[in-house]
């Protein structure tokens, strides 16, 4: 696990080699283990690579790495779980190995196979693979988008980074906030265009693509995977699927496991988190560890008790208060990068930064599962869902939105369609790529990467291996909303292959938010919140906002009655926390 920042400029255009070295003090976070660079200044090339190391720890693995016929060049984020038989693959086309590294496996199938290459990696990656001989630059993102890419054309060029702020030190930048972005976070609390970021001029890489960048001009994003379609109800048996699904998963997690370093679970007593731990303890004693928040209604520590007790792992909790989560969060905002409003990116980095004080290095998490096996229940509701097409979208946006109406509903509409396109006009699954390309890469797997990688642990998310990934998305709805519960065939499963009790097989998901817990049964956490929101001349005023936030606080209402669009003001009042806060460090002051 890593992070990567660079450039690719056109010809006769050049940039100090000095913001490099800045690029890459700006993520090194992600990477405090070693550093590397390469620079090619007659193709205007530079890379820049902070390691975090985690398999083959020693010289062999720094990057930026090349063949040994200088066919490619690469700077490699991620893992990549399948190296084990790449390697044996590439080793009988004749390559030769002289690490351990999965990156030197990455660096020898982009040599032999090209582009063409990333279809064969099973892993999470954000990579940039130079080819000097055709003086191009590869950049890529995995399948489900676990690791984030950025690039923006500066200066003559593209510049690229696993992280924004590795742009703010750039001579000749200005970061401007991307209006439009700003709506889709105040409505949806975070960013789902594919494309878009926060900050105007710079682009995220969309999950599962590549863009090839020459002569200092990128290219179109191009997807080398595509979410396969699901296939009709009664083609493939519930038996079947799970079947199939408990061996990939098993091989899975069995590859997660897969480090030279500590391993830990975030066991959190819910159905997806404690399927990962019990298939990772079937082959040996693990470590889980889980969180609790003081002051707050919210507590599921005595789930994962019965989780850890049933599995017999080394069980450990972390206390959360809301004074910690105060001194925290404008130092969480900051490596927040984007805007997206998740309340679990401040406490989780709590939990992964207590991990790592615990020497826990790499971590396995249970994100992904609600996305692609149907947890929500937007998903229930979508079945049930009646009339013309454009009032049914409409009562998707008032879902996703959490208000009545806004001006994202066409931009929202508008990629449903596709969705439906692409999904037969299967409602349930255009919902499916919904939260799986958009929310989930953009605002869960973000969480998880910039709260993890802040405190320079690696986090892992077995569901979002492609492989299972790949499963998934053929179960139909039927399969998936049985017997009327969610998540069907994973809790058929955990109980077919007696790996959890039914306690917590059959328990229904639960969805409250701590922030706005905290926000009602915390004093200190309200006042704090209040002392943000409404200061004078911040975003809140600029918004046209301080009406409605002053009534919140006052305790006068919780949100404006019909056909006034804001109808939940506790999710606005944390949203309008992290914007604000976000702005002292991303925005220049007026």
């Amino acid at each position: 696990m890593c992070g990567i920042a660079g450039w690719q400029l056109a010809h006769g255009r050049s940039r100090d080699l000095s913001e490099l070295a800045d690029m890459s003090s700006a993520i090194a976070h992600r990477g405090p283990d070693d550093q590397g660079t390469y620079v090619d200044a007659s193709a205007g090339v530079a890379l820049a690579h902070r390691r975090l190391s985690i398999i083959d720890l020693t010289a062999g693995g720094h990057q930026p790495m090349a063949d040994a016929d200088g066919k490619v060049v690469v700077a490699f984020n991620g893992e990549l779980y399948n190296f084990v038989a790449l390697r044996r693959e590439l080793a009988a086309l004749g390559h030769t190995f002289r690490s351990r590294s999965d990156t030197e496996v990455v660096v020898s199938a982009l040599a032999h196979w090209g582009p063409a290459a990333l279809g064969r990696f099973n892993g999470m990656f954000a990579l940039a693979a130079w080819f000097p001989s055709e003086a191009r630059l590869l950049l890529a993102r995995d399948p489900m988008g676990m690791k984030p890419l950025y690039y923006a054309a500066l200066g003559g060029g593209v510049v690229f980074a696993s992280e924004i702020k590795a742009f703010l030190v750039l001579k000749g930048f200005r970061p401007e906030i991307n209006r439009n972005s700003l709506q889709q976070f105040l409505e949806f609390g975070y960013v789902f265009h594919e494309h878009d970021t926060a900050l105007s001029g710079i682009s995220k890489l969309p999950p599962g693509n590549a863009i090839e960048i020459s002569a200092g001009r990128a290219g179109q994003p191009h997807a080398f995977f595509t979410p396969p379609p699901s296939l009709p109800p009664g083609e493939r048996s519930v038996a079947h699927v799970v079947e199939r699904l408990h061996e990939t998963l098993s091989d899975v997690v069995r590859e997660h496991l897969v480090a030279d370093v500590s391993v830990g679970l975030l066991l959190s007593g819910g159905l997806d988190s404690s399927i990962i731990a019990a298939l990772a303890a079937k082959d040996a004693r693990v470590t889980t560890v889980t969180m609790g928040f003081a002051e707050s209604k919210i507590d599921e520590r005595a789930f994962a008790r019965d989780v850890a007790g049933h599995i017999g792992s080394d069980h450990h909790e972390v206390l959360i208060y809301p004074r910690k989560l105060v001194e925290d969060l404008e130092e969480t905002v900051w490596h927040f990068d984007d805007l997206f409003a998740d309340w679990g990116t401040v406490s989780t980095r709590v939990l992964y930064r207590k991990c790592r004080e615990q020497g826990i290095k790499v971590v396995l998490v249970g994100e992904g599962a609600d996305e692609i096996f149907g947890g929500y229940s937007i998903f229930g509701a979508s079945q049930l869902m009646r009339g013309p097409g454009v009032w049914r979208l409409f009562q998707l946006y008032r879902r996703y939105a959490g208000r009545r109406y806004g001006r994202q509903f066409a931009s929202f509409a508008a990629h449903m369609r596709g969705y439906l396109a692409q999904s037969g006009g299967n409602l349930f699954d255009a919902v499916r790529l919904f939260e799986s390309r958009r929310q989930l890469p953009n605002n869960y797997v973000m969480k998880v990467d910039k709260a993890s990688m802040s405190v320079s642990v690696e986090a892992r998310a077995p569901y979002l291996d492609r492989r299972v990934a790949d499963i998934a998305y053929t179960i139909p709805a039927n399969q998936l909303l049985a017997q009327g519960t969610d998540k069907f065939v994973l809790r058929r499963m955990a109980e077919q292959y007696r790996l959890l009790p039914p306690e917590i097989t059959r328990r229904p998901k639960y969805g409250a938010s701590i922030a706005a817990s905290w926000m009602d049964d915390s004093a200190e956490f309200r006042r704090f919140a209040r002392d943000v929101i409404l200061a004078k001349e911040g975003w809140t005023e600029q918004l046209g906002l301080r009406g409605a936030m002053t009534a919140f606080f006052d305790g006068q209402r919780g949100g404006y009655r019909f056909p006034r669009a804001i109808s939940i003001f506790s999710n606005l009042a944390w949203r309008l926390l992290l914007l604000n806060l976000w702005a002292r460090k991303y925005l220049p002051a007026a």
